[in-house]
C-alpha cells in the first residue's frame, strides 16, 4: 500500500529507513575520518517522523546558531539532504583540518567557511552513495548551499519546499565520536513522496 505522507510509514517500514540512516552515517563517518585521519565511530542512529516545532524541540534550541548545508537530490530519487551541525562541531573539525578556533560561528573567516561546507558535502555524499546502492538507483546531486542562521530558520526551508506535501521532517540523528568527544549531528534526509514510495517499494516493503 502506498504511503501518502510520512507519518502514513509504518514499524517496518520506519526500520528499513532506520537501517538505510545507519548503512549511510557509517559511510559519512568513515569519509570523515579519512579526511581528518582520526578514527571517527558514531552512536546508534535514531529516526523520527516530527512536526517543524516538535523537531526543533529535540534537535535544540531555535535561536540557536548552527550551520545548515543543503544539497537536492534528483534523478531516481528526488528531493533534499540537509546537514546540521553546531558550533562545537565546526570548531574540532577546523581545529583538526586547519588548526583553527571557532568557540562562535560569527568568528569564521571565509576559508574556514568554506571548509566547513565542504565536510558537510562530504558527508552529504558519502551518506547518498551508500543509500544509492543499496536502494539500487541513480541520484545527481546539486552544488551544496550552507547557511549559517538559528536552527528554527534553516528548518523552515525543507518545510517551504515540500509543505505542500507534507508538514513533517523525517530526520537521522547521529553522534559522531571522536577522541572520547561526541559531535553531535542531524541529517534531515527528505524524499518527495513519489520518491519514498519508490525506495520503500525496491525493498520490498511497501
Amino acid at each position: 500500500m502506498k504511503i501518502r505522507n510520512y507519518e502514513d510509514m509504518n514499524l517496518q517500514e520506519l526500520d528499513v529507513m532506520k537501517e538505510i540512516g545507519s548503512i549511510g552515517t557509517s559511510h559519512a563517518a568513515t569519509s570523515l575520518s579519512k579526511l581528518l585521519q582520526k578514527e571517527i565511530r558514531i552512536t546508534l542512529p535514531e529516526i523520527s517522523v516530527l512536526g517543524y516545532e516538535e523537531a526543533i524541540g529535540r534537535i535544540g534550541n531555535p535561536e540557536e546558531i548552527v550551520t545548515g548545508v543543503l544539497v537536492k537530490m534528483a534523478g531516481q530519487i528526488n528531493g533534499l539532504m540537509l546537514f546540521l551541525f553546531n558550533a562545537d562541531f565546526a570548531h574540532v573539525i577546523l581545529e583538526k583540518l586547519m588548526g583553527q578556533s571557532c568557540k562562535d560561528f560569527m568568528e569564521l573567516d571565509e576559508i574556514g567557511y568554506s571548509a566547513l561546507v565542504e565536510v558537510g558535502n562530504i558527508i552529504i555524499c558519502s551518506y547518498v552513495n551508500a543509500f544509492s546502492k543499496l536502494v539500487g538507483v541513480d541520484i545527481d546531486l546539486s552544488v551544496p548551499s550552507a547557511t549559517v542562521n538559528m536552527l528554527g530558520g534553516i528548518l523552515t526551508v525543507p518545510i517551504a519546499e515540500y509543505g505542500y506535501e507534507t508538514d513533517k521532517l523525517m530526520y537521522f540523528n547521529a553522534d559522531f565520536l571522536m577522541e572520547g568527544q561526541k559531535l553531535p549531528g542531524w541529517l534531515l534526509m527528505l524524499p518527495d513522496i513519489r520518491s519514498l514510495n519508490d525506495i520503500l517499494e525496491k525493498l520490498g516493503v511497501c
